[in-house]
């Protein structure tokens, strides 16, 4: 690990954790000597962040040199902790952290009214029952998306049957309760939702299909909403 990725790393955990932070946790958070947490609080320090503390009694970072001077209307706000705190529920464990990591960045540089807002928000996300856990590495995946690369998986429907699939990935969306990815499928060439707990054995083919996940996806998704305006229809109307 270099130095700056260590002291990255240190910012990070002083947004993340329940201040003062203490040397020692700082310490089984890095794997770094207590000497050398020393030495790089003292370099955050001499690059400009505002650490209160000293040894001993732990560390309270009160100013964030990293970041900007942020402003925000109160409902602006009250919308970003909505949707980080729902990451934090739904999202895949790398998500989850990222949304953590930046409310604490938000708190960071936040003025003191504002981060009493964010705090005690008046909008939450809650869910009692957690959403099944993806069964794949839904980083590389999110990565295969991105770079427009196909990839293969072993998938289980509903009924238990197992099949191979190559699919181009278009999308990931929280769906139906659980995390889907939106895709077109070669085995049965057309458009499919997988969830993600039913994937197991995620690989890169060695094939893409840029630039069309765009356009794919506009397609697909005129074809759900198609098919729901469809299944709206033949409800009956209650009254």
């Amino acid at each position: 690990m270099t130095r700056t990725h260590r002291l990255f790393q240190l910012m990070q955990l002083m947004r993340r954790l329940r201040a003062p932070v203490t040397a020692s946790t700082l310490v089984d958070e890095t794997g770094v000597s207590l000497r050398t947490i020393y030495r790089d609080i003292d370099a955050l320090r001499g690059l400009g962040a505002v650490i209160d503390g000293e040894a001993g009694f732990g560390y309270t970072l009160i100013e964030d040199a990293a970041l900007p001077p942020l402003a925000f209307s109160d409902d602006e706000l009250e919308a970003l902790v909505l949707g980080l705190r729902e990451v934090t529920v739904i999202g895949d464990p790398a998500l989850a952290e990222a949304a953590q990591t930046a409310l604490s960045k938000l708190k960071a540089r936040l003025p003191a009214r504002q981060t009493h807002r964010l705090q005690h928000a008046v909008l939450d996300a809650r869910r009692f029952v957690r959403p099944p856990q993806p069964s794949i590495d839904v980083k590389a995946l999110r990565a295969a998306t991105w770079d427009e690369a196909t990839v293969s998986f072993e998938y289980e429907d509903g009924k238990g049957d197992v099949t191979e699939r190559s699919v181009d990935p278009l999308s990931i969306v929280f769906m139906q309760n659980a995390h889907m990815l939106l895709a077109w499928c070669h085995l049965r060439s057309g458009f499919r939702a997988f969830r993600l707990d039913r994937m197991c054995d995620l690989s890169l083919t060695g094939g893409n299909f840029r630039p069309r996940r765009v356009p794919l996806l506009r397609d697909f998704v005129a074809v759900m909403r198609a098919e729901a305006e469809e299944r709206a229809k033949d409800r009956p109307i209650s009254g």
